[in-house]
């Protein structure tokens, strides 16, 4: 009445020489090529939307892992560049702090005085007075009333002493006179402080002197108080008046009153400087340094 198939056991043993023999003929000849292809387009999409989440989690991993080493860099890089600038500001700084001790050593050189360099510390605020503290004291040999220079010419002299540090009066401090000469032809005056580090007034010659812009100062040695022979500075004007008895002469001071660093101080023989101050204390005037 009822129709019975293969038991169980004989369908497994026809399936397995089935797939053996299936097997067999696609080793050797491929024949399940095709059916291979179709699955495997039919399950990407199932595998791509499977392996997406995994993907997406490693690519904004690396994404902010990149962005903040990337942040961290560039961090990095920023203060190494703002280190690297302020090294060469300091660097430039040396450069010309080099090229401005150079050459007051070789103004030194071409000295036949000694001399001992200084370094300027203060700057007195004061618009009616021209003085300036440097780091040298008696400590060091310094005394009141010692010839300042600079690599260009003569700026002042020491006005008082203390044991670490001197205090020295420009000459274009309005109570500072130094005695000074044409190189070109002798001819003698004082050049006079008036308050401005550009100019000096030159004194005491009459209108038709024979003095013209572009002439050199340089210290006559008078007085005592500066060796013979320093620049003071060039003659930048010359106006007469024919009601006036003297000219009126402008002198540009060789020093560079505005751009002190460093100086040099001329040091004197002890004989010098004591026949010095006994000529002051005889005369009761200064006619080579600062005027009362």
């Amino acid at each position: 009445m009822f129709t019975q198939g293969p038991s169980i056991t004989a369908r497994l043993v026809l399936l397995g020489l089935l797939s053996v023999v299936l097997m067999t003929l696609d080793h050797r000849q491929n024949l399940l090529e095709p059916v291979r292809h179709t699955l495997s387009a039919v399950v990407h999409p199932v595998r791509v939307a499977a392996s997406l989440p995994l993907e997406l989690t490693g690519l904004a991993s690396t994404q902010l892992t990149s962005r903040r080493d990337l942040i961290e860099e560039n961090a990095r890089l920023r203060n190494q560049q703002l280190l690297y600038e302020a090294r060469l500001q300091r660097l430039d700084a040396l450069e010309v702090e080099n090229i401005r001790l150079r050459d007051l050593l070789d103004s030194a050189y071409e000295l036949e005085e000694p001399v001992l360099i200084a370094e300027l510390v203060a700057v007195d605020l004061d618009p009616y007075t021209h003085l300036i503290q440097i780091d040298k004291g008696t400590g060091d040999g310094v005394y009141a009333g010692q010839p300042v220079i600079d690599a260009n010419g003569i700026i002042g002299q020491v006005d008082e002493a203390g044991p670490f540090s001197a205090t020295v009066r420009l000459i274009s401090d309005p109570s500072h006179a130094i005695p000074v000469q044409v190189n070109r032809n002798g001819l003698r005056s004082v050049a006079v402080g008036n308050g401005n580090l550009h100019t000096l007034d030159l004194t005491s010659l009459p209108n038709n002197a024979d003095i013209r812009p572009g002439d050199l100062l340089v210290t006559s040695g008078l007085g005592g108080r500066f060796p013979a022979g320093y620049p003071v500075g060039r003659v930048s004007a010359v106006d007469t008046d024919p009601g006036e008895a003297f000219a009126d002469i402008t002198v540009e001071p060789s020093g560079a009153l505005n751009r002190i660093q460093e100086v040099l101080l001329i040091r004197r023989e002890q004989g010098e400087r004591a026949a010095l101050a006994a000529d002051e204390g005889q005369s009761g005037t200064d006619d080579a340094g600062a005027r009362p």
